[in-house]
């Protein structure tokens, strides 16, 4: 297994992001909170950063910087699962604002590496820096401000992690980043909103990704074209994020927990080992038979049940979730 315990270091984000709103009133953070929320839904144009101070920013990081690491630590481990043995030798997290993505890739991989985090909103980069020394691995991350999109420039490198990014940029911005990361990098992971919206950003930039001869790691189990007629339904996971405070004043409900819904691309040049198939809708458990909804190798879509019968592979399949490969890994 690749990736060590992600719990120390979510636990070490959760304590650092505390910190963020000494000093500014619960109300003026849930409304600065609000009003960001409502600007990323709606069309931002690629001159226009949305965070615009450390106010925003650090009401924006203490609301979504937890289920930003959470989504793109799920992604990243598995990814981690289809390249065993591998680490990145060093990493570019593009448009990554605060760095929950660097965060997540510390979690994901032991040790400390080169990281450099390209944002164009310099109040969050300060922030991430403020944020990342209580990260031993990315006490020597370096923040670099950078217009995302066209101009962008990204240095050779072993990973590019891109979260949260895509629907913030024109159509053109978007393919000039997929493709400035596909020259740059080994492998590129892309983390969207789990939207039907987030799903099609997401499979134009994997279209992109195999054009140029990169090979899809997670979560398909394959390369070849997405099975899901377009349109029709969209493929998404979910990772659960402790809530704050200033989640449930925001939000609303009592719940200590959310789940954050997003898609995914994880593609490499290096060789790779994608599972045989993966779950890609909640297991349905029922009286002796568990139902699983699979993205397959072939490449399709299949309903497979799950019986008593089945002994050890039942027993697994009542402790498979969303988003995992099939079969487990003991018995593939």
């Amino acid at each position: 297994m690749n990736a060590p315990a992600s719990l120390p270091v979510a636990e070490t984000l959760r304590s650092a992001l505390a910190g963020l709103l000494d000093g500014l009133p619960a109300r003026q953070a849930a409304q600065a909170v609000e009003r960001l929320i409502a600007a990323y839904r709606g069309a931002t144009p690629t001159e226009a950063p949305i965070l615009r101070d450390r106010a925003d920013v650090a009401a924006y990081a203490a609301y979504r910087m937890p289920a930003t690491f959470e989504a793109v630590r799920s992604a990243l481990a598995a990814f981690a699962d289809a390249v065993p043995g591998w680490s990145p030798g060093d990493h570019v997290d593009v448009g990554g604002g605060t760095g929950a993505a660097a965060w997540a890739v510390s979690a994901t991989w032991d040790g400390e590496r080169p990281v450099t985090v390209l944002d164009w909103a310099e109040p969050a980069l300060a922030l991430g820096r403020e944020l990342a020394a209580a990260n031993p691995a990315l006490r020597d991350t370096r923040w670099h401000r950078s217009r995302i999109g066209s101009a962008l420039t990204v240095e050779s490198t072993d990973l590019v992690t891109v979260s949260y990014v895509l629907n913030e940029l024109t159509a053109p911005d978007r393919a000039a980043l997929v493709d400035a990361a596909a020259a740059a990098a080994r492998s590129v992971v892309i983390v969207e909103p789990g939207t039907p919206d987030g799903y099609a950003r997401v499979i134009e930039a994997r279209d992109r990704l195999v054009s140029a001869g990169f090979h899809v790691a997670a979560p398909c189990p394959h390369s070849a074209a997405c099975p899901i007629a377009p349109g029709t339904d969209w493929c998404h996971f979910s990772a659960r994020v402790s809530r704050s405070s200033l989640h449930r004043q925001v939000k609303g409900g009592s719940l200590a927990y959310e789940d954050e819904k997003f898609s995914y691309v994880a593609a490499t040049r290096l060789p790779v080992a994608p599972a045989p198939a993966r779950v890609v809708r909640k297991p349905q458990i029922r009286k002796g038979q568990v139902l699983l909804d699979l993205c397959e190798k072939d490449p399709g879509l299949r309903r497979t049940t799950v019986t008593k019968r089945h002994g050890d592979l039942y027993r697994a399949a009542r402790d498979t979730d969303w988003g995992d490969p099939w079969p487990p890994h003991a018995e593939a």
